[in-house]
């Protein structure tokens, strides 16, 4: 299976963000790519603040124009993370995959939220305005797929949920994301590197890249990677997409000739 991570500059601006995403996704299905994925906030990244007040648009934008593109394009796609309402008030950072028919077959709520304090002029509280999903392992199984474990950017962080992913079948792990300069620059490629080796999976990784709005910023270098740990594609800092082949006989021999997924003992 050809795979496809798309890395963007989204910006807090629907239309336009969205019409750059489906310029790449239509140019990833075109050289062949049938799993594309799209990063955290691909429509809509700016204050999270300005995100809350836009959210039923995004949403309502989103769920409309993602099942169209997936059937005119006859791919499998995930939408990386975009606002959906909650009743409490605030909203989730839903991740979705689409399937060919343009039909919703499995949805991920962002679990871990990125409080931190990243430097003097650099904070977040995502806490504020996201309500945190359910704990539990995400998993998509299909015929079509190989099994596709779902998680959002800070969740990277986390490696107890890569694990239960694992636990649960995943061979591919998903990890949508906006991360900041300076804890990109320190820890993504690390971050992703290690889930891949430690669970002898595949990781792709899409990204947002860039300047958004007028204060945000965003590391890029959206990557695929393979269950050995090697870095089949870095996007970079300029958007575009990336493709790898997903080997499914790749995961089988890491896992055959290194089977430390069974040799746990905690």
């Amino acid at each position: 299976m050809k795979a496809a991570a798309i890395q963007l500059n989204s910006q807090p601006d629907v239309e336009k963000s969205l019409g750059d995403a489906y310029r790449f996704v239509a140019e990833a299905a075109d050289d062949g790519a049938t799993f594309i994925c799209l990063p955290e906030n691909f429509a809509f990244l700016g204050r999270e603040k300005e995100k809350m007040d836009y959210a039923a648009e995004i949403q309502q934008a989103v769920d409309e124009q993602l099942p169209a593109w997936a059937k005119e394009l006859k791919i499998f796609l995930l939408g990386g993370g975009y606002p959906v309402l909650t009743e409490g008030g605030k909203m989730y950072n839903r991740s979705v995959l689409i399937g060919p028919d343009g039909t919703t077959v499995a949805q991920y709520d962002k679990i871990h939220l990125f409080d931190a304090v990243v430097s003097e002029d650099e904070s977040y509280r995502e806490s504020a305005h996201v309500q945190g999903g359910k704990p539990e392992a995400v998993v998509y199984e299909s015929e079509d797929l190989p099994s596709i474990g779902f998680s959002i950017c800070y969740d990277v962080r986390f490696p107890e949920l890569y694990r239960k992913l694992m636990e649960e079948g995943a061979v591919l792990l998903t990890v949508p994301a906006a991360f900041t300069r300076p804890t990109g620059d320190a820890h993504w490629k690390t971050l992703l590197r290690a889930r891949a080796i430690e669970n002898s999976a595949y990781v792709i990784a899409p990204a947002q890249t860039g300047r958004h709005g007028e204060n945000r910023f965003t590391y890029g270098h959206s990557m695929i990677i393979n269950p050995w740990g090697e870095v089949l594609a870095d996007a970079g800092e300029e958007p575009g997409f990336i493709t790898a082949e997903i080997d499914m006989d790749v995961i089988e021999e890491v896992r055959r000739k290194l089977p430390s997924v069974h040799h746990r003992r905690m």
